[in-house]
């Protein structure tokens, strides 16, 4: 999969495209709908589809203060978009000056001189242009005259109409199923496996440890079914997975996902990539009020993540 950073990036032979636009944050089912009928198109005529969206998230530019949380680093949405039928992405450099572009100039750097659009298909619900002036009838009138035709495809999924918004719904709740129906795969944070207290192997559950930095969404606070994966050899191991300061005991303070491969005490994933899944909530976090209740429950946790995933 190809990530053009800007328009400078895009292959001067590229040929006429089928656009598709928006964050795609998550690729999420109503997202994959979109891209789907793009490709479609673009198999009928011999076209390659194009994703375009946008880095940082407008909100980030526009009312930092309430940029959501990401659900996808750029390289993983660029994958997910490829599964879902995309030949290549576009991450428009998004800045105040973008965002004052009427729609009419939008259309014509992006769509026309950008990727010579011979068809553009987006959310029934989408916007654009300074003030989100443009929606999809103006995305119309804008193509018959620019030699593209546009549609605008319902993101429902029966009664819910998803979207990125939802999802991190779902997460702050600890929703991970939720999530996952929306997405249409289970929710998963990648990171690299950094050295803990090691308290977890101290007790007989080493835990595999990755940061959260605050900007990258993460289920609630609590115990979760769930997979790891080391992205170095592609393993997928079952995991039980904590999200949270550990409050059982003191020093602790920022957000954690620690993974207990189950069953495994010889793992070494110091510096090793790894993607971790979520399945399915086992409980909240909780403090106790000494180790043994600690490992009791510990105990339990492991038994029903390994129910959780032999069912699933």
């Amino acid at each position: 999969m190809q990530i053009w950073r800007s328009f400078d990036d895009v292959p001067a032979d590229l040929g006429r495209t089928v656009a598709v636009i928006g964050n795609f944050d998550g690729v999420h089912l109503g997202h994959r709908h979109v891209v789907s009928r793009a490709r479609e198109i673009a198999d009928e005529r011999g076209l390659q589809v194009v994703a375009v969206t946008f880095d940082p998230h407008p909100m980030a530019v526009l009312r930092p203060e309430h940029a959501p949380t990401t659900l996808t680093s750029m390289e993983v949405r660029a994958a997910l978009l490829a599964e879902a039928g995309a030949d290549a992405v576009v991450a428009v450099p998004f800045s105040r000056a973008v965002a004052s572009w009427t729609p009419q100039e939008f259309v014509d750097r992006v769509l026309v001189e950008g990727l010579h659009a011979a068809a553009v298909v987006v959310g029934a619900n989408f916007r654009f242009g300074n003030r989100a002036a443009g929606d999809v009838a103006t995305l119309v009138e804008l193509g018959a005259t620019r030699d593209f035709t546009a549609e605008g495809i319902p993101l429902d999924g029966g009664p819910q109409v998803w979207s990125s918004t939802y999802v991190r719904t779902c997460l702050a709740a600890g929703d991970v199923a939720g999530a996952a129906e929306a997405l249409g795969r289970p929710y998963t944070v990648r990171g690299v496996v950094v050295q803990g207290d090691q308290r977890g192997r101290e007790l007989g559950y080493p835990t595999a440890n990755v940061p959260t930095d605050g900007l990258t969404a993460a289920p609630a606070d609590g115990v979760y079914a769930g997979w790891l994966t080391r992205l170095d050899t592609g393993d997928r191991l079952p995991a039980a997975i904590s999200v949270g300061t550990n409050p059982t005991f003191d020093g602790v303070r920022e957000r954690r996902v620690e993974s207990y491969v189950l069953d495994r005490t010889d793992l070494e994933l110091y510096g090793v990539e790894v993607e971790v899944a979520f399945v399915e909530r086992i409980r909240g976090m909780e403090a106790f009020d000494s180790v043994e209740a600690l490992l009791e429950q510990m105990a339990d946790d492991v038994a029903r993540t390994r129910d959780v995933l032999a069912d699933g």
